[in-house]
């Protein structure tokens, strides 16, 4: 018998070209749809009514993207199942039962961001005095790449700044997010932070209509898709094995980067300090 089946995908973006599939370049989707064919959970996305809550950019992670479809070997449908045939960068890590009229994108409720950037060069409590001035519905077309047709209001629930070392990392929660509007907040936060914009300047940012200025968009390596909230409760399960497993590959891949965080800083000369004879 055919059951909706909804999924909670984790995943290192850095080699990919984003969620969304695309020809010719990996993608997560184009990840996830090559497992669940080859294990015949699905025959195609089409058919199988395939929703996924949203679409992350090339370099984006996630440990809370949530995507259901329809399967009629839903047995299969699980996270070690799944994983078995994913690259280790992409997992899945619990899984749901759903109403046959679940809709991952159009039901939720809001989504949930964190953005994690280092630097010590800036005025923590400027930033956080200018974060509280995009909380409430406002017109984001100043923060976003626009896309016809479609409204630039959003409602930002919560913005939550906080310090942990020599990091910063910025907790954002919102009805739903435009294209790369969360990497442009960013981007005018650490300019407020850093003193090259006023906070009234943000201020203005948030009425396109009167104030129009480009932003770039902070780098994508730093923003990870942390949760979505639904109208009403799903029971995941979570697979604890597929959880340990995960855990295991990323503490590899963590022990990769701080060593080469030290290689690379032995890599740049050193400048000699002059003393005068």
């Amino acid at each position: 018998m055919k059951k909706r089946v909804a999924l909670k995908l984790a995943y290192v973006g850095t080699e990919y070209h984003g969620s969304q599939i695309q020809l010719e370049v990996p993608t997560i989707e184009g990840e996830l749809f090559k497992a669940l064919e080859n294990l015949e959970i699905i025959d195609d996305p089409k058919s199988a009514n395939f929703i996924s809550s949203g679409r992350t950019d090339a370099g984006v992670h996630s440990i809370g993207q949530v995507v259901a479809f329809d399967t009629d070997n839903p047995k299969l449908a699980v996270p070690r199942v799944i994983n078995s045939q994913l690259p280790e960068s992409i997992w899945t890590w619990a899984y749901a039962v759903v109403s046959n009229d679940f809709d991952p994108r159009r039901n939720a409720l809001s989504r949930k961001y964190l953005y994690i950037m280092s630097g010590e060069e800036y005025d923590i409590s400027r930033i956080r005095t200018a974060s509280k001035y995009l909380v409430g519905t406002h017109d984001f077309a100043n923060f976003c790449t626009p896309e016809e047709g479609k409204s630039t209001v959003r409602t930002i629930q919560r913005v939550n700044v906080r310090v942990r070392g020599n990091l910063t990392l910025i907790d954002i929660q919102a009805d739903s997010f435009l294209w790369k509007m969360v990497r442009k907040i960013v981007t005018a936060l650490m300019m407020v932070g850093y003193g090259t914009r006023e906070i009234e300047w943000l201020e203005q940012m948030l009425n396109p209509d009167y104030y129009e200025e480009g932003l770039e968009p902070a780098p994508s390596y730093g923003l990870i898709l942390k949760d979505v909230d639904y109208l009403y409760s799903i029971e995941w399960s979570e697979d604890t094995y597929s959880i340990r497993r995960a855990r295991n590959q990323l503490r590899e891949h963590l022990i990769f980067h701080r060593v080469m965080a030290e290689v690379l800083d032995h890599l740049v000369p050193k400048e000699k300090r002059h003393t005068d004879a």
